[in-house]
């Protein structure tokens, strides 16, 4: 098992998160939120009141 480094900073509805392998970066808040990974995949997030989440890959590698 090898060693993993992850950091998460916010800058208010921005966050970002670096690794290992690169930089991604994040912009909304608990309910909706776009991603895009140190991968180049960007992701929709969208999390209801009562644990209902609904998570899509717009585009990049899976």
């Amino acid at each position: 098992m090898g060693w993993e480094y992850r950091k998460s900073l916010k800058f208010g509805p921005l966050r970002l998160n670096l690794s290992r392998r690169g930089v991604g970066h994040s912009w909304g808040n608990r309910a909706f939120r776009v991603t895009k990974g140190a991968d180049g995949r960007k992701t929709l997030s969208v999390n209801l009141p009562g644990g209902f989440h609904w998570r899509k890959t717009l585009s990049g590698s899976r």
